[in-house]
């Protein structure tokens, strides 16, 4: 049942969302090893390199950014055995069905890279109208949730459909169908912000990377409102380390935000155990789903933030993910689409599927 929630982590707190336990700092000594904390051991801030000047962690960074980098990465026929694994989710479409059979479907999207083209310039990635129309017509269908990095409001002002569940910044601003949509009751509302307390601090953070990346050439600084990210798409590659040496100089001096990365870009977010897959429980918990076995979730997305959402979904044996991609890589998806008219052309058959079997 949908419910509004407090915008702040305290009332999280009072509503069991999240646990005590779930809320992460840095600099910790109670041996948390639970995802988000590994996820900021990975992209350490702080991590001592006496006599190097940080050189072994920057090199480190850029080890990792350089191995998400599309151009590093295996295409599929040099990974044969890779797409055996996670097959093609049009190819598999009958077997998907399948398994959805006799369950309520929901279906969560990523935008970048799944329903809009990955582009240069991260303010003019946008959606085709098909693709706008096909989400229209698929959201009719089925509860429709996009989940992005990108502030809730950037989102919403590329996909333009009220009728919607939008998850921005990571999943921590969340918000309700506005109108349209027979999933939602007309008198309520959904909002949840677990992460309201560090506003402040981001929108400082954001206008200090701006300031410091401005003598990379290629670099831009987006404000997504409970995040900031830092691209570096258009950056020399050669430019990488002094791109990497940047932030840490600013997010040396903020012990509660982390790193993390996706495709070409670094995230910066609060250390709070709150992710897209998080997100991705929450409403489900929200639309009355919550440890139901009739609920069949689909999770569309293309980069390694989404992989918290296929984990849930692998974990709990419920639902699948799908991953955007033309390459080769690790992954908790079950199965692939190449690029995102293949995710149009996957949508219109679920859209096609259920007209023809509800009699529309």
């Amino acid at each position: 049942m949908v419910r509004y929630i407090e915008e702040n982590i305290t009332k999280m707190l009072e509503t069991k969302i999240i646990s005590k336990s779930e809320v992460l700092y840095a600099g910790g000594d109670d041996g948390d090893t639970s995802p988000a904390t590994k996820v900021f051991q990975d992209f350490q801030i702080n991590e001592e390199d006496v006599g190097r000047g940080g050189g072994g962690l920057i090199r480190s960074w850029v080890d990792s950014m350089r191995a998400c980098s599309p151009s590093h990465l295996k295409p599929f026929n040099k990974q044969s055995s890779w797409i055996k694994e996670h097959p093609s989710a049009l190819n598999m479409f009958e077997e998907i069905l399948h398994e959805s059979e006799g369950k309520q479907i929901v279906m969560f999207l990523d935008y970048d890279g799944t329903l809009s083209p990955i582009v240069d310039d991260p303010d003019r990635a946008f959606m085709s109208n098909k693709m706008r129309n096909t989400v229209r017509k698929l959201a009719m269908c089925f509860p429709t949730v996009i989940v992005s990095g990108r502030s809730r409001e950037k989102v919403y002002s590329f996909v333009k459909l009220t009728e919607l569940y939008y998850a921005g910044s990571h999943g921590m601003d969340i918000k309700g169908p506005e109108q349209n949509s027979k999933y939602k009751k007309k008198t309520q509302s959904l909002l949840c912000q677990p992460a309201t307390e560090f506003l402040p601090v981001i929108s400082e953070v954001y206008m200090k990377l701006v300031e410091k990346t401005k003598s990379i050439q290629g670099a831009k600084v987006e404000n997504n409102k409970f995040c900031a990210s830092v691209h570096f798409r258009c950056v020399d590659e050669n430019k990488w380390s002094d791109l990497a040496h940047l932030v840490r100089s600013v997010l040396k001096n903020y012990p509660k935000l982390m790193l993390t990365q996706g495709r070409k870009v670094l995230e910066i977010r609060p250390i709070i155990k709150w992710d897209k897959g998080k997100a991705l429980e929450f409403l489900l918990e929200s639309l009355g789903y919550e440890n139901c076995t009739h609920v069949f979730p689909i999770y569309i997305g293309d980069d390694r933030t989404d992989e918290d959402a296929f984990k849930i979904l692998r974990d709990k044996k419920q639902g699948l993910g799908i991953l955007v991609s033309k390459y080769a890589k690790e992954t908790n998806a079950s199965y692939s689409l190449q690029e995102p008219d293949e995710v149009m052309d996957f949508l219109e058959r679920l859209v096609e599927w259920k007209n023809l079997t509800s009699g529309e």
